[in-house]
């Protein structure tokens, strides 16, 4: 096989990687080379691909998108990696290859795996996974004092760590609507500048507003009970602003909830940018509701609370790798699902972060002993999240965050009768249109 030339094509922007710990070439040899432990040991943001003659392997984090595709040269092989399914398709359009695309061809990498391929020419071998994060289920006590402090600590760490990052005169926003995760992040967001001596005029609390939908209230209520009203700026919009075609083609994905939530975010952000045309720094509360296990188990007929708290991050990696539901073209889990935060942040050129999708946070989640603390009764573990961070931006701020019942999103910014003259809920439909992009 010596006779092949293979080819990488590294499609991926590098400044985008934000590691806090070590430099990308660092972080990129630990892929390469290094053990899964010195791979865990990677602080922050990042996408990375390393190379050792025909032997490549790929490691992102949560809140990176990257996918690869292996396109068939008569002179061997070629991976092309990038974020984006429709850059892979430009790059193959540019070179003549276009013929062997299909979107459901392209592979994602899946979170918390280093992938590993091996280009030799034809038939390809499948690649490998090998876990780089793998946190203790039920470590820590039964304590929900306890628990929340050391939760809602790690979530303020990674604020503090991003914010050292970003210049000092940057105006910093939330994505916010009063609800238990990004209320957290945002008393979070307030503690750590404070803590940091950071001028408080550069924050704001963004608040998207369609119609009569019930976000606002309740965002105004909540921090007005901190006295932090003045921190709050609502983003109005119409119905008509919503383009559930462009948010697919943004997203690239067709699951209806993500396509609902995307859709509001390419609305809030639209927003904000037209209002602030060089703002470019957000932070955001997607994952809070995975890391508490905080979704509707009766919606989806594939769960029981059995699986849910029974299995490792279920809901941040799906099912998992090598299991017959993993999905190769989508991954799973919000290991799948975060394009629905991160692409439309990113198509306006904003730089995000969610606190709750790094390492460090999860694995105080995992870590929490949800079957005991929920004794298997469904409504006793929807109530944990509040519980826990409530007592946790206590221990860690001083503050009494209000606590309101749970709302998605989309659900929140205009009320889901209205939504749905707009975002289908049907996914056959979406999926539907997202193929169209190709045919």
């Amino acid at each position: 096989m010596d006779h092949y030339i293979e080819r990488v094509v590294d499609l991926l922007d590098p400044a985008l990687n934000r590691i806090y710990n070590l430099s990308v070439e660092d972080a990129r040899q630990r892929v390469l080379k290094g053990t899964p432990e010195a791979v865990r040991e990677i602080d922050g943001s990042f996408a990375l691909i390393a190379r050792d003659g025909k032997t490549v392997r790929l490691a992102r984090s949560m809140d990176r998108p990257m996918r690869y595709f292996l396109a068939k040269r008569t002179e061997g092989p070629a991976l092309i990696v990038a974020e984006r399914i429709d850059t892979i398709n430009k790059w193959l359009e540019e070179n003549g290859l276009t013929g062997q695309f299909h979107p459901s061809y392209t592979r994602m990498v899946p979170a918390h795996y280093v992938v590993e391929l091996h280009l030799i020419g034809c038939p390809d071998p499948d690649p490998t996974y090998t876990r780089f994060f793998t946190p203790q289920r039920n470590r820590l006590r039964n304590d929900l004092d306890e628990i929340g402090r050391a939760y809602l600590g790690a979530m303020v760490d990674e604020v503090a760590k991003w914010l050292k990052q970003i210049p000092e005169a940057e105006p910093i926003g939330v994505c916010f609507s009063g609800g238990i995760d990004s209320g957290a992040v945002f008393v979070a967001t307030y503690h750590a500048m404070r803590q940091l001596g950071m001028n408080l005029g550069r924050l704001k609390a963004f608040t998207l507003h369609i119609g009569d939908g019930k976000d606002l209230d309740q965002a105004r209520q909540f921090l007005d009970k901190l006295g932090l009203g003045l921190f709050l700026e609502p983003i109005e919009a119409t119905l008509d602003d919503i383009d559930v075609s462009e948010t697919i083609r943004v997203v690239e994905d067709y699951k209806p909830l993500d396509i609902e939530a995307a859709s509001m975010g390419m609305v809030l952000f639209r927003g904000i940018r037209r209002a602030y045309p060089n703002w470019r720094y957000m932070l955001d509360g997607d994952g809070g509701d995975e890391n508490m296990k905080d979704y509707p188990i009766e919606e989806n007929p594939e769960l029981t609370i059995r699986s849910v708290v029974n299995n490792l991050m279920l809901y941040q990696e799906g099912w998992g790798v090598g299991r017959i539901k993993h999905s190769l073209t989508y991954s799973g889990g919000l290991s799948r699902s975060y394009t629905r935060t991160y692409a439309p942040a990113r198509h306006f050129g904003f730089e995000s972060l969610s606190p709750f999708t790094r390492p460090n946070v999860i694995e105080v989640a995992e870590g929490i002993p949800f079957t005991e603390l929920s004794g298997m009764q469904v409504e006793k573990l929807y109530s944990l999240k509040g519980e826990i961070v409530a007592r946790g931006i206590r221990a860690i701020t001083g503050l009494e965050m209000p606590v309101y019942p749970k709302r998605r999103f989309q659900h929140g910014a205009l009320p889901v009768e209205k939504l749905r003259r707009r975002v289908s809920g049907e996914e056959i439909e979406l999926r539907r249109e997202f193929l169209a992009l190709y045919n």
